[in-house]
């Protein structure tokens, strides 16, 4: 069983963070990209690290106000707090629970939280099968037509197998389409990734296999640049929610799930 990394953060991280828990404006955010090489001297910085979050550490001179608790979202073989995202209120179609371990069984749409989050720390496995594609979507406004028009996609992928796999920008552990990940990170397909997803304000951390994919700021001139750039440009209210809904995305195959649990920050 692979478990999910401990939250490790470098000394600019924790800078950044605790300027965001004091309600203070943070510039110059930039998103972590490139070769395989830069990927493990991410990992090997974050391995030296300064704070631990998952510890409850605070950032000195910061508020004292510490994570919520961890909490499971996936309890043995039940789906209880979640819908897909076109049917709320009605029981899950397409994604089944064993043992802990959520599948994409058929045709059913994202699986979504019936509740919504602002600030929060989501840490979970994925396997995705060959040629697989899926994604974590956050903040998704209840309003939308589709999830993936509001919301913001870790991207789920089998990068050997899937065409998406050939750009950054599409690949595993992506912004998808706004901001690129590094190579050699991903494992090979029907294999278990731990991925974890730290949004807290305007900053987002996508994890992979304890590195850092990518990390950048919501609204951020260069984010907009970016979104304006992208397929979304059109989509009005993209990744502008300060809250919503956080979806597994349903885009065919037999993708899995495994340790599924969510923290909130505050």
């Amino acid at each position: 069983m692979l478990a999910p990394r401990a939250s490790r953060l470098i000394p600019r991280q924790v800078t950044r963070l605790g300027l965001l828990v004091l309600g203070l404006p943070v510039l110059g955010c930039q998103h972590r990209a490139g070769a395989a090489a830069g990927a493990a001297a991410g990992a090997a910085a974050g391995a030296a690290a300064g704070a631990v979050t998952s510890a409850g550490a605070t950032v000195a001179g910061a508020s004292s106000a510490r994570p919520g608790p961890w909490k499971s979202l996936v309890q043995g073989s039940s789906l209880a707090g979640w819908h897909n995202f076109a049917t709320p209120g009605q029981p899950v179609l397409g994604w089944e629970a064993n043992n802990g371990i959520v599948t994409r069984t058929g045709e059913g749409g994202d699986l979504t939280t019936d509740a919504q989050y602002t600030n929060f720390e989501l840490s979970l496995d994925w396997r995705a099968p060959a040629k697989g594609n899926s994604g974590v979507i956050y903040r998704i406004d209840p309003a939308a037509n589709l999830s993936y028009e509001s919301g913001p996609e870790m991207q789920i992928l089998d990068d050997a197998g899937h065409p998406d796999g050939k750009s950054p920008l599409t690949s595993a552990g992506a912004d998808y389409a706004i901001y690129p990940a590094p190579r050699g990170v991903v494992r090979p397909a029907t294999e278990w990734n731990s991925a974890r997803l730290i949004v807290n304000g305007r900053h987002v951390e996508h994890w992979l296999n304890g590195v850092v994919m990518v990390e950048y700021t919501l609204g951020s001139t260069d984010w907009v640049e970016r979104v304006a750039r992208s397929k979304f440009a059109t989509a009005k209210g993209y990744g502008i929610a300060p809250r919503g809904f956080i979806a597994l995305q349903d885009h065919g195959g037999r993708v899995a799930f495994r340790n599924i649990r969510i923290r909130e920050l505050p």
